[in-house]
């Protein structure tokens, strides 16, 4: 078994696809008003790994989403330029550094970088 695909749940999808457009260069297939999947640079072909949902409201706590970066200062740089709020971090950790960022629904993810 693998995770093959992965929800945020967000409360104004607009906003969300833009943060996440302008933080990660996401690209979005839109499915009506409170859905549209998320396509990164490693999905091909138009296959997506997740998706945003539209809902009325975000609780923090869950299961916590971690991206990869290359280049974790650049990251940070690029988060807060498009609106997220850093967290925790970044700091070192055994295999990498990591930073925590909420996004404007108030959705806690994590970005990793080996170096």
């Amino acid at each position: 078994m693998t995770i093959d695909y992965i929800e945020i749940s967000v409360t104004d999808l607009a906003a969300a696809k833009a943060f996440y457009g302008e933080a990660f260069g996401w690209e979005f297939t839109s499915y009506g008003d409170e859905y549209a999947g998320i396509r990164t640079a490693a999905e091909e072909g138009g296959d997506e790994a997740g998706g945003l949902n539209l809902v009325d409201e975000v609780t923090r706590g869950g299961p916590l989403v971690l991206l990869y970066s290359d280049d974790l200062d650049a990251t940070v740089t690029s988060v807060t330029r498009a609106g997220g709020q850093i967290v925790s971090g970044p700091y070192e950790f055994p295999g990498g550094r990591r930073f925590h960022f909420l996004d404007p629904s108030g959705n806690e993810l994590g970005v990793w970088a080996s170096q």
